[in-house]
């Protein structure tokens, strides 16, 4: 079984979700992995087309660039519609992301359409009524970052890292922080802004107080995990969380997360033992800060999270057994259409 992840080779900024993710189909005996090039798009011999994040398919750098990839996505999904390749989806998100144009958006309705099988990373994530669906949890980073020399843990360190969006809060963080009275408390804010705006108002919240460092600059994989590693408690203030690797990176280093409160959360709280994620309802505050920070210090968990359930192994096996079901699915419309 050949499958076309959507996903080009390797780079610098590359997901690790998605490298692990293909070295661990890699390692199945029946299953080969081409990574997603225009070329292969169009010539290259696949059975199964495997899709994250569909909507980059037609966005270009330019209006020129989107409007030609908008043009070969068209042409792609034709071509998987004549040999019926079925197409496999990883819902990452609950929603589509905002700006995208009426061309954009019908793009990915048909993407929709062609879609054999759902892989959801949590049992909440909404599926279309009747729609196949595969659950397959967010695989751990363990191994990952066990390359890395990491340093000590500092006292008092807070930390955020990870791509800096709109919706990760990173202005509420700053807001609460500055709240804080504690002089030996600091925060370390990692990662690119996705905007100059945004970068600048960050950059204007930070310079209230000196305890603030910030590196608003893409982070290689080792400087990451150097952040992380090297606090006593990783926040991550989601206006909306369902999905994060940021979570997972840190239970994965051993360091305990303030995460906001919803079910998905809570059952994770559950799964990975206590003292590991402490969680806050509504917006952050100072109180939600130094409450997690005393029960960290007070009651420490008395052993590592228990990721046992996300390894990358059986991760492996489970896509295979969802392209399985996308080929047997394709089969019936075959099928059908024949009859």
């Amino acid at each position: 079984m050949i499958v076309l992840q959507g996903f080009p080779p390797n780079r610098a900024t590359t997901n690790p979700y998605l490298i692990m993710l293909a070295e661990s189909l890699r390692a199945l005996p029946q299953v080969e992995v081409l990574n997603f090039t225009w070329k292969t798009a169009f010539t290259g011999k696949f059975d199964v087309y495997h899709t994250h994040w569909p909507e980059n398919l037609g966005t270009g750098s330019n209006k020129i660039k989107s409007v030609a990839r908008q043009l070969l996505t068209l042409a792609f999904l034709l071509r998987l519609r004549i040999t019926r390749v079925p197409i496999v989806r990883t819902v990452h998100n609950l929603e589509r992301p905002t700006g995208l144009s009426w061309t954009q958006r019908r793009l990915l309705d048909l993407i929709d359409a062609q879609t054999s099988v759902r892989v959801r990373l949590n049992a909440h994530t909404p599926i279309p009524p009747h729609a196949a669906v595969q659950l397959i949890p967010h695989g751990h980073y363990i191994q990952w970052f066990s390359k890395y020399s990491l340093p000590e843990t500092i006292p008092g360190r807070l930390a955020f890292a990870g791509l800096v969006r709109r919706y990760k809060g990173i202005e509420t963080l700053l807001s609460a922080f500055v709240d804080l009275a504690d002089s030996q408390l600091t925060l370390s804010i990692s990662g690119r802004p996705t905007s100059r705006d945004l970068e600048e108002e960050i950059r204007y919240a930070a310079g209230r107080d000196a305890r603030v460092r910030l590196f608003l600059e893409f982070q290689s994989e080792e400087d990451f995990a150097r952040r992380i590693a090297e606090s006593e408690l990783v926040i991550l203030p989601y206006h909306l969380m369902h999905n994060s690797g940021g979570t997972f990176a840190a239970l994965s280093l051993n360091r305990p997360v303030l995460i906001p409160d919803n079910q998905i959360n809570r059952e994770l709280s559950e799964e990975v033992g206590l003292g590991w994620i402490h969680l806050f309802q509504g917006e952050l505050t100072d109180t939600h800060i130094s409450t997690a920070l005393s029960a960290i210090r007070n009651n420490p968990p008395a052993s590592p999270p228990d990721l046992s359930a996300r390894s990358w192994d059986a991760a492996g096996e489970r896509h295979q057994t969802a392209y399985l079901h996308g080929l047997g699915n394709k089969s019936k419309r075959a099928r059908k259409t024949s009859a």
